[in-house]
């Protein structure tokens, strides 16, 4: 098949989770066959962070304003057998225009981010990927966020047919690798900084530093405002491009996780950075969320924090224990969650969908 994606970002994953989602998909797509190309509006922070210049196993096209990519976009969509738009595309709804109005390819929306749409959206914040309609136009919605958010795409944005597609690793950039001494630390945080991230980050990771001051901790990110109540004892890395993620997760012996509010209230979202530090066989700490032992049995593959008591208690765990804990992940993550395995939901849901309009079609032929 030929996909024609319009989304957020591919080509640098500054500051977003995106990007490297996409490059592991894409690559196991091509793996079965498949073509995409990938319409990624060229703005400046991502452009003077990009990491990522051309897409090996598909097509990148950077484009400076939407009438620029018009044209090219609907030569594109001619010949597609999907269209996706996605959440946080900035021309997300002349995107779905072109789309909705080139007869061929199956129509499909990929929220990454539900529980934060459906809160901008309940708070009357302007969606630029969403337009008046919603999403009642889509053959499918795909949706970053399972349980209950599959239901709310449906009755608050009016979605016929939706389907999870959970995050993901690629095992061929997310390995086991060597530590390395600038990235030794007790517990480390690999995140954007997020405002509704930061009572539960600085309960899981800010106090634990400052009761184990001679212990070693290290957050890496972008967009860390000035005010972060920084200790003597957290150090930080302002951006860390994919090709270091597997020597960061290395070099610490329990590795952070702090998952946005409003996806933890909603449950059943895991990060792909839970994904992508399993498969570098780091020893997960995570805030709890519902579902989330259907990704990992906690305990066993992953430790679960509430509180800095429970944090602290974690990273005081003997170091075997630990490294047990990180190499049942990683096997948990090499036999369900990887970019192969989600490739393969992703185009069952697509033929479920196509399937289902056949009938639609043929009355209309």
């Amino acid at each position: 098949m030929k996909i024609v994606i319009f989304g957020l970002t591919v080509s640098s994953s500054w500051g977003n989770g995106h990007a490297t989602l996409w490059r592991g998909l894409i690559r196991a797509l091509a793996a079965q066959g498949h073509r995409v190309v990938f319409f990624e509006h060229d703005t400046p922070y991502y452009a003077d962070n990009r990491d990522l210049f051309s897409l090996p196993h598909g097509e990148l096209v950077l484009y400076a304003d939407w009438p620029e990519a018009a044209a090219r976009a609907r030569r594109e969509l001619a010949d597609a057998d999907v269209a996706m738009a996605t959440s946080f595309c900035p021309h997300g709804v002349e995107a779905t225009a072109l789309m909705l109005d080139a007869p061929r390819p199956l129509s499909v929306f990929y929220d990454l981010d539900t529980p934060v749409t459906l809160s901008l959206i309940e708070g009357g914040a302007d969606v630029k990927a969403i337009g008046p309609r919603g999403l009642r136009d889509f053959d499918l919605v795909l949706s970053y966020t399972g349980g209950e958010a599959l239901a709310a795409l449906r009755s608050r944005l009016g979605a016929r047919r939706v389907a999870p597609l959970y995050g993901h690793v690629d095992p061929q950039s997310h390995r086991p690798d060597a530590p390395l001494d600038r990235f030794a630390a007790d517990l480390s945080y690999l995140g954007t900084y997020a405002q509704d991230r930061q009572a539960a980050l600085e309960a899981l990771f800010v106090e634990p530093a400052r009761r184990r001051p001679g212990q070693r901790f290290l957050i890496a990110g972008a967009q860390y405002p000035p005010d972060f109540p920084w200790t003597q004892n957290i150090f930080f890395v302002r951006h860390l491009p994919p090709s270091e993620h597997p020597a960061f997760y290395a070099s610490s012996r329990l590795t952070l996780n702090v998952t946005r509010r409003a996806m933890a209230e909603m449950g059943w979202c895991p990060s792909g950075r839970l994904f992508e530090a399993a498969a570098c066989g780091a020893a997960l700490l995570s805030d709890s969320w519902e579902g989330l032992d259907s990704f990992f049995e906690p305990g066993r593959e992953i430790l679960i924090a509430r509180s800095t008591e429970e944090a602290l208690a974690a990273i005081d765990r003997p170091s075997e224990e630990i490294a047990a804990i990180g190499r049942r992940a990683r096997e948990r993550v090499l036999a369900e969650h990887t970019s192969a395995h989600r490739a393969r939901d992703l185009l069952a849901a697509l033929e479920d969908a196509r399937s289902a309009n056949r009938p639609a079609m043929a009355e209309t032929a």
